[in-house]
């Protein structure tokens, strides 16, 4: 295999597109060390504060190579007798500029960029004297990819987040961290880093994390972490610290686990994301290779691949998609200013069961108030609260929060009957059945009770907010506030405006959203709002196929290339199929000429269940049960006929939702598909990739986005599948 010569290549192209890149600066100063010795330290600084990271555009990696080749010179006269790698404080680098990566014309410019990355890091290990970095703070993608180019790393032990991200963003470790990674931790270590962690919702590594995995050799306390980190250096130099390095893979590894490690990681990521999503594969593909063959062959190998995935449709999809959720998430459309939010110090939810519950803990862990729950008789508050309870104590077992502050919020939590408790309350939640009459009810039984300025907000999913308060005296301060399942764990709050909700509420509710670290979309009261009408689009065609003699099979099969992380079934069986068979009713009452309802989903609800599963809860296959209630439809649709449905009918339900304001733009129904229903970074959202397979332009000849959102070129990477 031919390995590339990085210094001969020309990287002017990158040059051309990097005019308002900030740039990451190398500065340099030699530290004096024992005996004579001296270390060129260099600290990376992009001169901006702690918003702004540094990052590695090319004009970035340019400087730090050309600092490198300096370096070496000095190294080579005596000068110097180490080289060290910092970061300013609390930033070592967050990984490559995005912006740059967006902005590449074409697959050779593409291909330009991995190999400028592993120019310019990879000179770290020809310096001719130890190279370290200091890992000092933040350290993602291309930052930790610094360190693992060096020979030696020191981690600082307060550091927060460590980690390889790139296969959640379309992209894979490609400036040497899918060859030195497993080289350096051995395969399980690697495949937890850069496969794993990523797709659990990019899970980070502390500084201790890093330093049990053998990515850091040592761990120094904040106070004197530089210190620390430049005496042991000289240690390393002189001679005195020996770097001992368990983890490192040994050749029964590489004859024997290795490749077994590979596989298993293989079947995982299809059972679990299915096939569509390419990075991960293509990660795969670069950790089993990563057993053998020269450093500069890992580097071809990564350089290859990167500029592949550079090219297609899934980087610029999961690079639209990370905007939405970084940029676009934190300042909501529509939302009125701050400023007329009421201050929020007493919490009433109107319910004790799980859902109820799940709000309550929420609630007093984010906002720290009193919280009253209240229900029907006191053994289902005192279930709830016992709940609650329990939940905190779990937190405080995980270390998640002191026992000081786990009393403290067990004493703000109380439940009774007596709905008198509620009438201090600012801010009132309820998360009873979900049935119009029902909430009317107990809407209108507790404004009685409260303070005229107290907010109210319904958990509804898919009922009229202006119904449910059409018996309210003041229907001006009712607000949709409907959260996803688990409360804990889903990041989006649909935040209904009905038509009499006035600007205050909505700004309290929104507010409110944030300080308890959701993600808010302003959707108009229509059924559904977004996500359970785009849902209710998807399964309602889903079950109208079956209903039609279609198999369960045919139709997962049919939806697979939206890469979503459940089939609709296992999504039914998740909402409950009673739910399911509620929304499904629910929408085709609103829209009767557009959405489904289907008895045969009625009568899997009194069944249980659509899916058999073993006594783990893996799924084995459909239960014979489901099939025989299935069974009898005479006009069954192949799989090709059942995707341009459910495509086309997403096209024209999302272009009405639009049409009629139901939110802003395509991109808050992107960001509440991917926030509320794990629609796949990699496909940027459900626009973008009705976009790109031609179902906008079927159904009213245009597109959601202009230029449609997709890559520089049709080839990608091949992508093996297990």
């Amino acid at each position: 295999m031919t390995t590339t010569d990085y210094n001969s290549l020309d990287f002017s192209s990158l040059v051309a597109i990097s005019g308002d890149e900030v740039i990451t600066h190398s500065f340099v100063r030699d530290v004096p060390l024992a005996a004579g010795r001296r270390l060129a330290l260099v600290t990376l600084d992009n001169g901006r504060d702690h918003t702004r990271p540094n990052t590695l555009g090319p004009l970035t990696l340019l400087e730090f190579a050309a600092t490198m080749d300096e370096l070496t010179a000095r190294a080579a006269r005596g000068e110097i007798h180490g080289v060290a790698v910092t970061g300013k404080p609390f930033i070592l680098a967050a990984g490559a500029d995005l912006s740059k990566v967006a902005d590449i014309p074409s697959l050779a410019v593409g291909k330009l960029l991995s190999q400028l990355g592993h120019h310019a890091l990879g000179k770290l290990d020809t310096l001719g004297v130890p190279s370290f970095v200091f890992i000092n703070g933040l350290a993602l993608g291309g930052g930790l990819e610094i360190g693992l180019n060096a020979a030696y790393r020191t981690v600082d032990a307060s550091v927060p987040a460590i980690a390889l991200p790139e296969v959640f963003l379309g992209l894979i470790p490609g400036w040497g961290g899918s060859y030195l990674l497993p080289n350096l931790i051995g395969i399980e270590n690697a495949l937890k880093v850069i496969i794993e962690n990523p797709l659990k919702n990019n899970r980070t590594l502390t500084g201790a994390d890093a330093l049990a995995l053998g990515i850091a050799d040592v761990m120094f306390p904040s106070a004197r972490f530089l210190e620390d980190s430049i005496n042991w250096a000289d240690g390393v130099i002189a001679g005195s610290e020996k770097v001992s390095r368990s983890n490192a893979p040994n050749k029964i590894e590489r004859l024997v686990k290795w490749d077994a490690a590979v596989g298993i990681a293989r079947k995982m990521l299809i059972n679990r994301i299915g096939d569509v999503a390419q990075s991960p594969y293509v990660a795969l593909d670069l950790l089993q290779a990563a057993k053998s063959g020269s450093r500069a062959e890992g580097f071809q190998r990564e350089d290859d691949a990167l500029a592949g995935l550079i090219a297609g449709d899934q980087l610029q999809a999961s690079i639209y998609a990370f905007n939405l959720v970084q940029k676009r998430a934190k300042r909501p459309a529509g939302a009125p200013d701050k400023k007329l939010a009421r201050p929020i110090t007493k919490v009433g939810v109107i319910g004790a069961g799980l859902m109820a519950s799940q709000f309550a803990l929420l609630f007093v862990r984010r906002l720290k108030v009193p919280v009253v729950i209240t229900d029907l008789d006191q053994a289902r508050v005192d279930k709830g609260v016992a709940y609650i309870h329990d939940e905190i104590a779990a937190l405080q077992a995980k270390n998640r929060i002191s026992p000081d502050e786990a009393n403290r919020l067990r004493a703000l939590v109380t439940g009774t009957t007596d709905k008198s408790s509620f009438a201090d309350a600012d801010w009132v939640i309820e998360a009873v059945f979900e049935e119009l009459g029902v909430k009317q009810s107990v809407f209108a039984e507790i404004e009685k009770i409260i303070s005229p300025d107290a907010i109210l907000a319904t958990n509804t999913s898919s009922l009229s907010v202006e119904q449910i308060g059409s018996k309210l005296a003041h229907p001006e301060r009712l607000v949709g506030f409907h959260f996803f399942n688990p409360v804990a764990v889903m990041p989006l709050i649909e935040v209904v405006n009905a038509p009499q909700t006035n600007e205050v509420t909505l700004a309290t509710a929104m507010v409110i959203a944030g300080k308890l670290r959701k993600n808010a979309v302003i959707t108009r009261d229509t059924p559904g709002f977004v996500v359970n009408r785009v849902l209710a689009k998807l399964l309602g065609e889903a079950m109208h196929a079956v209903d039609t003699g279609t198999s369960f099979e045919v139709v997962e099969a049919a939806v697979a290339p939206f890469g979503l992380p459940m089939t609709p079934f296992e999504l039914l069986e998740l909402v409950g199929l009673t739910v399911g068979a509620h929304v499904l009713d629910t929408h085709h009452a609103a829209f009767p000429d557009r959405f489904f309802e289907s008895d045969n989903l009625h009568r899997l609800a009194e069944h249980g269940k659509i899916l058999e599963r073993d006594g783990k809860g893996r799924r084995t296959g459909f239960d014979k049960g489901a099939l025989k209630i299935v069974a009898g439809g005479t006009t069954p649709m192949t799989a090709e006929e059942i995707l341009q449905r459910v495509e086309d009918g997403l096209v024209d339900e999302i272009k009405r939702m639009l049409d009629t304001d139901v939110v802003h733009a395509a991109e808050d129904i992107d960001l509440c598909m991917i926030l509320g229903a794990g629609w796949p970074f990699q496909m940027g959202g459900i626009t973008p990739y009705l976009d790109r397979v031609g179902a906008s332009e079927r159904v009213f000849g245009g597109t959601f986005h202009t230029p449609p959102i997709r890559g520089i070129a049709a080839s990608v990477p091949a992508v093996t599948r297990g």
